[in-house]
């Protein structure tokens, strides 16, 4: 099977992007689940009911959240309705579920979400480590062995030492939250593929997502309290392919995605 992970959308034009591309390039490169990260979907940070129907309409099966899932309190309705939106399971306040199974008839592949602790402490999440474990014995006792984890985290630290310690144990880790794509994309040891941050979908000439000029005057110390604006202009894709195994629930072949007008 061919798994396509999407990193985290931007905003409106980051959903239109998103759009543009991702039902031709599904159906051009076989692609069998979309995961998209979508925590930032809606303008001005957060989620909502009618980004995720945005994303889910072009496309996405899962959509997995972070550290601003819950921004916006409309959301929580949608969390404890809808099984393949989530918010990071670990999060003490989540009204949702803590996975999402997609059944295609001869096999199933979960979809668990985390946050890291490290850098993200007013997320108030617990333990990744010690958590993941818990989630992932429950489904490889109800004989789920194809799980895909997004990690949303900080520190990069932080996410290649739950990649290892998970190797093996499922079938996929893909980090989340910072917007930077980066160049590590493998096949660990034990069969588990992993990058510890797949990119964002969004404008290209910006900040994370955000308007440069707003972030480089918050860093120059000139207007600290100039409220975030998403940039507009060309936009990217980013993310990567995981083809898995379906029986073993191993990966075999890892691909960026890379996509830019």
């Amino acid at each position: 099977m061919r798994i396509l992970c999407v990193g985290d959308v931007c905003g409106s034009i980051g959903c239109d992007f998103f759009k543009n591309i991702i039902p031709t390039f599904k159906r051009d490169n076989k692609i069998d689940i979309v995961i998209v990260n979508g925590e930032n979907s809606a303008d001005g940070n957060g989620i909502t009911k009618a980004s995720a129907e945005y994303l889910f309409t072009y496309g996405a099966d899962v959509i997995t959240g972070g550290n601003h899932t819950l921004r916006r309190k409309e959301i929580y309705e949608v969390l404890e309705t809808n099984p393949f939106i989530l918010c990071p399971a670990n999060i003490k306040e989540n009204p949702g579920f803590e996975y999402s199974v997609i059944d295609k008839g001869r096999y199933k592949i979960a979809v668990i979400n985390l946050c890291g602790v490290v850098y993200l402490e007013k997320a108030g999440a617990e333990n990744p480590f010690i958590y993941s474990e818990k989630l992932i014995e429950k489904l490889h006792n109800s004989g789920i062995n194809n799980i895909i984890l997004d990690f949303h985290a900080e520190a990069t630290s932080e996410k290649v030492a739950l990649g290892m310690y998970l190797d093996g144990k499922v079938s996929a880790v893909f980090g989340t939250h910072t917007h930077i794509m980066t160049s590590d994309l493998k096949i660990l040891e034990r069969g588990t593929g992993y990058i510890t941050d797949i990119g964002m979908t969004g404008p290209v000439n910006s900040v994370l997502g955000v308007r440069s000029d707003i972030i480089i005057n918050r860093f120059r110390g000139t207007d600290s309290n100039q409220k975030f604006i998403l940039a507009d202009g060309k936009c990217m894709l980013n993310g990567c392919i995981f083809d898995i195994d379906e029986k073993s629930g191993k990966t075999y072949s890892v691909a960026p995605v890379f996509i830019k007008e």
